[in-house]
């Protein structure tokens, strides 16, 4: 059954190279810095030169992401409001996992994330913890399942606790959340589960 539901779930995601970047994660208030995680959870590297995020302005190129450049198959990035290093240190995260900082287009208790692909979206969620339901993501960062990724399902989303099966753990401002790293993907991607 979960073999199933993963194969459904790659299948859901799997149409376009546009399709395989996917919100993951995400923060909005918190003593080590709001954060947006993105991952590549298709089977091909996907170049995000050209991209960016805005909030709910909906403006594409707001926020450039093409400092993340090539993001491999099952690697999750991160976009942040204060300084990459700074977070970096926050979340004891090696060099390995590419931050883009200083991000001005800060998240709100009720907002959204937009990622796009030149003026093309890619990806949306939408929140409101007192209006939508789902989780207040202050100090606390949400996650969801590789099912729900893309479909702005924000009640299908839950709040991080220490040792969840994303593998959550506190910063040094006593923050909970697993930045760079989207646990449901397999190595290298998740068509490694149909042996392809």
């Amino acid at each position: 059954m979960k073999n199933a539901l993963v194969i459904a779930a790659i299948a859901a995601t799997a149409g376009s190279a546009l399709a395989n970047i996917r919100i993951t994660e995400y923060l909005y208030s918190g003593a080590s810095g709001e954060f947006v995680e993105f991952t590549n959870v298709g089977v091909s590297p996907i170049d995000m030169t050209g991209w960016s995020f805005d909030d709910n302005s909906r403006a594409p190129g707001s926020m450039d992401l093409s400092g993340f450049g090539i993001v491999q198959a099952g690697e999750s990035v991160i976009m942040t409001e204060i300084d990459a290093a700074l977070f970096r240190t926050n979340w004891s995260l090696s060099a390995g996992v590419k931050i883009i900082g200083l991000n001005a287009n800060n998240l709100g208790r009720a907002d959204e994330i937009n990622i796009y692909d030149g003026s093309t979206l890619v990806d949306r969620l939408t929140y409101d913890d007192q209006t939508l339901g789902g989780p207040r993501t202050q100090n606390k960062s949400a996650n969801t399942g590789l099912a729900n990724l893309g479909t702005n399902v924000i009640t299908s989303w839950s709040l991080s606790s220490v040792a969840d099966s994303y593998g959550s753990y506190e910063s040094t401002g006593a923050d909970v959340a697993n930045p760079g790293k989207y646990l449901p993907i397999p190595a290298p991607g998740p068509l490694a589960l149909l042996g392809v």
